[in-house]
């Protein structure tokens, strides 16, 4: 996928990039040296490849976005969390966070997509709806800039939990995903990479027939249609039952339990009745539960539960024998809800005009 007339430097294979050094006039090894620059060194800046002639690097920031993207803004918490604004090649933006973690881990939840088809109605990210998809190379981009932006570290995690469904963006994430865990690129375990989706049943079942060790979090928000249909639209919105049972197919097919990730909402998903009835689908399913609790976009319908009726929702699940986490809050000070940098620098941006 080209964005801008070009394609992306990162995510080619090292014979790949052999092939296209020889089809330029330069020798195979050289396209081996490129390699070894981005999945060894972490570095896509033609300029910083010290070891290639000056014609080949200007060759090469000539051909390819390399790189295509930059960071627009950052803001950071008092507990490490940092997020990103990203420039993509075409001045769109998307959004990426560093969350640090106990004994020193790192994760970095990264975006699929220009904004969100689906559109929960409690969610910033889709207010505006979808724009584009992103390109595998943004998408590898976007872990890269996370690299630099950590001191050249790589993350101990990787979760797909920001901007977008990606599954609505399967080809694209599909090829990121392969670079990410191949041995000879950046040797990821796909162990350590969870991808979110909203429930889309026709990426479910590509995933899951990927057959690898990925984690999948469907971000369910409710545990029976009456109340999934007031949080998410028709479109992009299948029932409960359908879903879970793709989720029976994922852990089938991949071996790995699917997490049920659940957003609580004061006063519409947030009864002892429904932690009951998502304890018993979680037990059902063999699947784990993520409570959320909502961080407030401002200006909306939704709101926080108090505490205690948080602290209630978590302990009614633990006590009917169903495996519950409550989400460590990270970032509060950041505008940490997904897409909330995004649009503050959006309408930043239309109030300048």
């Amino acid at each position: 996928m080209k964005v801008a007339g070009k394609n992306f430097l990162i995510g080619h294979t090292a014979l790949e990039l052999r092939e296209w050094a020889t089809g330029s006039g330069e020798a195979a090894f050289r396209g081996g040296q490129i390699a070894g620059w981005i999945y060894r060194n972490n570095v896509i800046a033609p300029e910083e490849m010290k070891n290639l002639p000056g014609a080949l690097r200007t060759k090469l920031a000539e051909t390819f976005h390399a790189p295509g993207t930059a960071v627009a803004d950052e803001t950071r918490s008092g507990d490490g969390t940092r997020k990103l604004l990203l420039r993509l090649a075409d001045g769109e933006t998307v959004e990426m966070v560093l969350i640090p973690g106990g004994d020193d881990r790192l994760t970095f939840c990264l975006s699929t997509q220009v904004g969100c088809p689906v559109r929960c109605r409690f969610c910033a990210s889709g207010r505006d709806g979808l724009i584009r998809n992103l390109a595998a190379g943004e998408i590898l981009e976007e872990y890269l800039l996370g690299i630099h932006a950590a001191g050249n570290r790589r993350p101990d995690n990787l979760v797909f939990m920001g901007i977008g469904e990606g599954l609505l963006n399967f080809d694209e994430l599909a090829a990121a995903l392969e670079a990410l865990t191949d041995p000879e690129r950046f040797g990821m375990s796909p162990r350590r990479i969870t991808v979110s989706t909203s429930g889309y049943l026709p990426g479910m079942r590509r995933f899951a027939e990927l057959g690898r060790e990925y984690n999948l979090a469907i971000s369910l928000h409710a545990s029976d249609d009456a109340t999934r249909a007031r949080l998410i639209p028709d479109p992009l919105r299948y029932p409960v039952e359908e879903i879970l049972a793709e989720a029976d197919h994922y852990l089938e097919r991949a071996g790995r339990m699917v997490t049920l990730e659940y957003t609580l909402l004061r006063g519409i998903n947030d009864r002892p009745s429904d932690a009951e009835r998502l304890a018993r689908l979680a037990r059902l399913h063999h699947a784990k539960i993520n409570l959320i609790a909502y961080n407030e976009t401002g200006g909306g319908e939704f709101s926080r539960p108090p505490r205690n009726v948080i602290e209630n929702f978590e302990k009614i699940i633990a006590d009917a024998g169903a495996h519950v986490t409550l989400r460590v809050e990270r970032g509060g000070e950041s505008a940490a809800a997904c897409g909330q940098l995004r649009r503050m620098h959006r309408e930043g941006k239309e109030k300048e005009k």
